[in-house]
């Protein structure tokens, strides 16, 4: 009897722990972004991808970024005073003319109206169609949409850190951070002043720019925020030395860093 019991027991824990293992992925699955349900539009810019005249303020790269695929969003739920400039999401239309798979689009401006969280670009929207239904979809003009967020992907990219053509060596200092990989904000950026071992803070000038008047002189190392999201948790991101002492508006430097979720 006792040897039935002991192996009754063994078979219990097995099953057990094959549960657990088995369980463990899915509810960390679980942890996600939630679904969102809203209206999207489109529209149609010059040369047939995005605008570069966003409130983000990418310029060409938010004209051209993800194959022109990118997004007007709603101000204050989505755009977040440039907090949400750079986010990616799932958009998919409810319409018969829609695919199951919809667009993965990139925030690169505010707009739209109430209960339209969405503007797409023409090829975002028409992205979301089954093939051979792209024209019947934009007839339509506006589509009910399920939308989410996704963590951004840039195959063979590395997080860039722009110094904007808004700068003035050596006296002004706009940033921007470009291929942002990932589901998380970037909410603060800080430069250090080697002199005194202090983070000097820098201010959101617009959408996804930083700046900073006087900035510490020789090369320089900067440190963001990333605030998390339903899956990563808030944590700051050093970057030595990747701006050089004279550097140069308009240029791009390299972080080497992907920030993968």
């Amino acid at each position: 009897m006792l040897g039935k019991m002991t192996m009754s027991f063994e078979h219990n824990r097995s099953c057990a722990l094959f549960l657990a293992l088995v369980l463990l992925p899915l509810s960390t699955f679980c942890w996600q972004e939630p679904v969102e349900y809203s209206k999207a539009a489109y529209y149609i810019a010059p040369g047939g991808l995005g605008t570069p005249n966003g409130a983000c303020g990418y310029g060409e790269y938010g004209r051209t970024i993800n194959d022109g695929c990118v997004a007007v969003v709603s101000p204050s739920k989505l755009y977040r005073d440039g907090a949400g400039c750079g986010a990616c999401y799932q958009v998919r239309c409810k319409a018969a003319e829609c695919s199951e798979e919809g667009v993965t689009v990139v925030v690169t401006d505010q707009g739209g109206g109430p209960d339209t969280d969405f503007i797409l670009s023409a090829p975002a929207f028409t992205k979301m169609a089954q093939p051979g239904c792209e024209k019947q979809l934009m007839v339509y003009g506006k589509v009910d949409i399920e939308y989410q967020r996704v963590p951004c992907k840039y195959p063979g990219k590395t997080l860039m850190l722009k110094v904007t053509e808004l700068s003035r060596y050596d006296y002004y200092l706009s940033l921007e951070f470009l291929y942002q990989s990932g589901t998380s904000d970037i909410t603060a950026v800080e430069i250090l002043e080697e002199e005194t071992l202090s983070w000097r803070p820098c201010q959101r000038s617009y959408g996804a720019v930083w700046d900073l008047s006087n900035p510490p002189k020789g090369v320089l190392t900067v440190r963001f925020f990333l605030a998390g999201s339903a899956t990563v948790k808030a944590r700051w991101v050093l970057v030595p030395t990747v701006i050089p002492a004279v550097w140069q508006p308009g240029v791009a430097y390299d972080t080497s860093i992907i920030l993968d979720d």
